[in-house]
């Protein structure tokens, strides 16, 4: 099946898709360090240069466990049923580009992988789905897949 071939999803319904999955990622983070940003918060009385250090301090101390959760979330949905939650409710699919099927796991992996460093470079890879014919982002060309409606 050729990509040009399939019914490519529109940069309005991606970006509604990654809203919410946004959301859903921050609610899970919100839910893994309660107990941690409570205590952080009842030490913080006013914001001065010890509670800016104290917040960074907790921030790199977290760092890898955020990366960890944004990574496994898009490489599971993905590799399962081409679809996280904001893509499910968006009714569309990443699909790999030549066959239309499912990503392979290493695919999945590596798209999630590159859309982390995307974000955190100012999303510049989202940007590029902008000016794309497929529509696709830095993370979808480099992992060789498609969004589509479904």
């Amino acid at each position: 099946m050729e990509a040009t071939s399939l019914p490519i999803a529109s940069n309005g319904k991606r970006v509604w898709s990654f809203i919410i999955d946004d959301m859903v990622v921050n609610f899970f983070l919100m839910i893994i360090f309660s107990s941690q940003i409570n205590a952080l918060m009842a030490g913080i009385t006013t914001v001065d240069e010890t509670a800016i250090m104290t917040i960074n301090a907790f921030i790199m101390d977290n760092i890898a466990v955020v990366f960890a959760v944004k990574v496994l979330y898009h490489t599971v949905l993905i590799w399962q049923s081409g679809q996280t939650l904001g893509k499910y409710v968006m009714k569309i699919k990443a699909v790999d580009m030549n066959t239309g099927n499912l990503l392979r796991f290493q695919q999945a992996f590596w798209r999630a992988s590159v859309r982390l460093v995307s974000e955190m470079f100012f999303y510049l890879g989202f940007v590029l789905a902008f000016f794309s014919p497929l529509h696709q982002t830095l993370h979808d060309k480099l992992s060789n897949c498609v969004v589509i409606d479904v």
